[in-house]
């Protein structure tokens, strides 16, 4: 829990720097929902996103944007999205990994641009381990 926490504490730091309004979930090594946040006035319709891109890239062990490349009309994962209950594959999930390498959770952040949501989840995650 004090990782999670450390991780959702990060993010919405780095959110509040951005000037943006955010939804943080974070995930266990299983998947499941650890944490979550919803800064006043982030996205209603974000909420969903923000924690499947925590799954998605926990189930996966990878960046939810790199999933995306291969998720591409011809790629090799073209059309994962529908499978799982629904996946995001679009930039904001970043697995957490501790000092050994070994992934333990991933975090998921929705609310601005993917470049944002990409940025914030990166701290969040380098935070958790910190």
């Amino acid at each position: 829990m004090q990782q999670a926490r450390a991780a959702v504490d990060a993010a919405r730091k780095r959110s509040d720097e951005l000037g943006v309004k955010m939804n943080i979930a974070i995930v266990d090594a299983g998947a499941n929902l650890k944490a979550f946040l919803r800064m006043d006035d982030a996205w209603l319709g974000s909420i969903d996103i923000a924690i499947k891109k925590a799954r998605t890239a926990r189930m996966f062990d990878m960046n939810t944007g790199e999933i995306g490349k291969l998720s591409q009309p011809g790629g090799s994962l073209y059309n994962i999205e529908h499978s799982n209950d629904g996946l995001i594959t679009f930039p904001g999930g970043v697995p957490i990994k501790n000092g050994e390498g070994e992934i333990i959770g991933a975090i998921g952040v929705s609310g601005s641009t993917v470049e944002d949501d990409h940025a914030v989840a990166t701290v969040g995650a380098e935070a958790a381990v910190s």
